[in-house]
């Protein structure tokens, strides 16, 4: 059943220290989630960022040798201006990500080394709402995510990864997934929807390849009208939403 689009949503659980956001692409965060990041690294807490991809095969105009190298700088200025440093790169490549027990050790392992209590992702399901198709890279690592979470912490699964020095890690408490269809929980985006935009304008290369409207106009608009929209179910403030699994 589809979450009534007028039922409120609730504040995201912040009893937490560490948190592991594992997308796809270089810039799946920013579409929204960086307000949020923002606001929780002034809080002192920890958050950093897996992408499985370079996003090389992004920008139509750019080889993917040029293109990846290029949109990996761009990412780890982006995740900078929220406060995140850590920021790793999984060498999947851009498009043709599979789901699957390569991708499920590899996000696992990620989990083991950053140990953290709220897990970060992408919509996992074949659309956008039932509007728009997602991509088979959202797809895949949405659904890995939520695997690995849970295969992180079994000693026997990957046990190799026990050989590399990562011991098993159980304290994954949620997955919260972003961009869904059937929202949860939110997070108040008025103390980061500022640095919101200004991280997604550090992809200024994919934003002037993807549309000719001048960049700052068209990440604050984006932004600002889906937090606004969100608001309108979390007391009339802008927000970023999440499905939220607890495990």
């Amino acid at each position: 059943m589809t979450e009534p689009q007028s039922t409120p949503l609730q504040p995201l659980p912040d009893d937490w220290q560490r948190a592991l956001a594992v997308v796809a692409h270089p810039d799946d965060l920013e579409y929204g989630c960086s307000a949020a990041v923002a606001a929780w690294t002034d809080a002192g807490r920890s958050v950093a960022y897996v992408l499985a991809s370079r996003g090389e095969a992004g920008i139509d105009t750019l080889e993917p040798r040029e293109c990846g190298p290029l949109r990996e700088r761009e990412q780890r200025a982006s995740a900078a201006v929220v406060g995140v440093t850590e920021v790793e790169f999984l060498g999947h490549r851009d498009g043709v990500i599979e789901y699957g027990i390569a991708l499920r050790r590899d996000i696992a392992a990620a989990i083991r080394r950053h140990r953290p209590e709220l897990v970060i992702t992408m919509n996992h399901r074949d659309t956008w709402g039932g509007v728009a198709w997602n991509t088979p890279d959202h797809v895949a690592v949405g659904r890995a995510t939520l695997d690995a979470a849970g295969d992180a912490g079994n000693r026997w699964i990957f046990p190799e990864l026990r050989d590399q020095g990562l011991e098993p890690w159980d304290g994954v408490r949620w997955v919260a997934v972003a961009g869904s269809a059937t929202p949860t929980h939110a997070v108040d985006a008025t103390p980061g929807l500022e640095r919101g935009v200004r991280s997604l304008l550090e992809h200024r290369t994919y934003i002037e390849a993807l549309t000719d409207e001048d960049p700052e106009t068209y990440a604050r608009e984006f932004l600002t009208k889906w937090a606004t929209a969100t608001g309108e179910r979390f007391g009339g403030k802008p927000a970023v939403s999440f499905e939220l699994f607890a495990r």
